[in-house]
């Protein structure tokens, strides 16, 4: 009989993790777990804690910081694997899970259904004949060398790129391999495993060649698959029922698609929505059931076509959901750097960025150059953004895959973060007191076009105290607007006055805290 392996990426919610380790292995299966480096060390102690005693959980002996689209997922899926195999030498089966992943069938009908045919489950298409890539780049993913993270450092993705076209320094494919391409969520066979371990282990050239290309883990496995197993013990799907909606973002399920989840024809499902507590409570009790009987229609994906379809006549997309204003998500942390002097915001996120996971955005409010993905249009004009600010954060939310945000505000805005503040999310702000002098005022009063290169000196003197005026009455507002998390960096404290303060916005360890804090020029004009 079938014996999965599951293979758990994850990087936050211990406790969501610890419960799915302790459905999933309770009836017999086992599961590796690879935890992300860059999440919190309590984090990780509490998973330890809680399933060490668990013989049917073992961890990657190593754990790697991961960011998406990098190699860095693909490594720690090896490091997942590699325990497995060593410690699980009965499993028959490997299944690629996530933390938003859950059962929508019975363990008992997850074994029959492997059982019943003796072959890998993989989406895997050919990556240049196929459409697998609906948007963005597709052929340059593979052709250049890709050192940096398109999320994270934008700018620098693109001209190391650009670069490398302006001088030609293109590469093939390794001649050997047919390139495919398709979901991550794959259930393969424990001789497949070690065909690919062993291929690792061989074959450098290829090892160096993926390590360097753009979100490998849609590739790597997909193509290696079909290089090492006969197509005729390949079925070319993902046993993971998962949606995506006109603009590409994941659809999340909730409390009242249970009984839609149960039809389909797939083992597991993602994303579960964090707050869809019965959904998850009553697909926790489903995977150790016995004798449930699954009438298989199979119409997720027709019928979510469908009723998103409604109203399209004369509509090049379907009414987008933004429409109709909603929460960002009760589990969800939203934290604003408030300060004047936008610089000095964006030295501290670049500091936050080296120590933290936390995706952070700059004045995205206030920039229209600011660097955002592309999210359908609604990141289009800064007037889309601030009308349909809280369907913005959501998306973010979701593209970043992540619980946690920083972005940067004006301390004008004001009316944006009690809307924030008012959201069932914990908002936390965090407002940098700077030291105005009067040069900085009078670029200030240029920038905002109170002044000009023609103003006369004896205007800008008389202009100044309105303006420094003007600023002490955006902080007097922010303090007095009762925010629940509210804490203060100021210019002239000390890195250890400065430490306590920013350490408590983030969340994070005192000393940490104290590094970012004592940042050399971290308020230099």
């Amino acid at each position: 009989m079938a014996k999965i392996a599951f293979i758990l990426l994850c990087h936050k919610d211990p406790d969501a993790i610890i419960k799915q380790a302790e459905r999933l292995t309770a009836v017999g299966d086992v599961m590796s777990i690879h935890f992300d480096a860059r999440a919190k060390p309590e984090d990780f102690q509490r998973i330890r804690e809680a399933l060490d005693g668990n013989p049917n959980v073992t961890f990657a002996r190593k754990r790697i910081k991961c960011g998406w689209g990098e190699w860095s997922l693909v490594q720690a899926t090896l490091h997942a694997v590699e325990a497995a195999v060593d410690a699980f030498p009965r499993a028959t089966h490997f299944y690629m899970l996530s933390g938003d992943c859950m059962a929508i069938k019975s363990a008992e009908y997850a074994h029959e259904f492997l059982d019943a045919r003796d072959c890998d489950y993989v989406e895997s298409v050919d990556y240049f004949e196929s459409d697998w890539i609906k948007t963005g780049i597709k052929e340059e993913r593979l052709i250049y060398r890709h050192f940096f993270n398109e999320r994270n450092h934008k700018r620098l993705f693109y001209a190391s790129m650009n670069l490398q076209r302006r001088l030609g320094l293109t590469r093939e494919v390794p001649h050997d391999l047919q390139m495919m391409i398709g979901s991550q969520w794959w259930c393969l066979r424990r001789r497949t495993i070690e065909w690919i371990l062993d291929f690792t282990k061989q074959r450098r050239d290829v090892m160096r060649f993926f390590r360097t290309t753009w979100i490998p883990d849609e590739t790597f496995f997909q193509t290696l698959v079909r290089h090492l197993v006969p197509e005729n013990e390949i079925e070319n799907r993902t046993l993971t029922f998962l949606m995506f909606t006109d603009y590409g973002m994941p659809v999340t399920f909730y409390n009242d698609h249970y009984d839609l989840l149960l039809s389909q024809d797939f083992l597991f499902a993602r994303k579960i929505s964090p707050e869809a507590n019965e959904l998850k409570r009553r697909l926790g009790r489903l995977y150790a059931s016995e004798g449930v009987e699954f009438k298989i229609s199979n119409e997720g994906r027709s019928l979510f076509k469908f009723l998103t379809g409604r109203g399209r006549i004369g509509r090049h997309f379907a009414p987008r959901f933004w429409e109709a204003e909603s929460t960002l998500g009760r589990e969800r942390e939203l934290m604003i750097v408030v300060c004047k002097k936008w610089h000095v915001a964006k030295r501290l996120l670049h500091e936050v960025r080296k120590v933290t996971n936390v995706p952070a955005i700059e004045y995205l409010f206030n920039e229209e150059s600011c660097d955002l993905p592309d999210l359908g249009g609604i990141q289009s004009t800064l007037g889309k953004r601030t009308r349909h600010r809280r369907a913005l954060m959501r998306m973010l939310f979701d593209y970043y895959d992540t619980d946690q945000l920083i972005i940067c505000l004006d301390p004008s805005n004001l009316e944006l973060m009690q809307d924030f503040g008012s959201d069932r999310s914990v908002t936390r702000i965090l407002e940098i007191e700077c030291v105005f002098d009067d040069d900085y005022l009078v670029g200030h009063a240029k920038r905002v076009g109170l002044a000009g290169e023609q103003t006369s000196p004896d205007t800008l003197e008389r202009l100044l105290p309105t303006i420094r005026n003007d600023m002490v009455y955006e902080s007097d507002h922010i303090r007095e607007a009762g925010f629940e998390y509210l804490y203060r960096l100021r210019q002239r404290a000390t890195p250890e006055e400065n430490a306590a303060p920013l350490a408590q916005f983030l969340a994070i360890a005192p000393d940490t805290a104290h590094d970012i804090a004592a940042t050399p020029h971290l308020f230099t004009d």
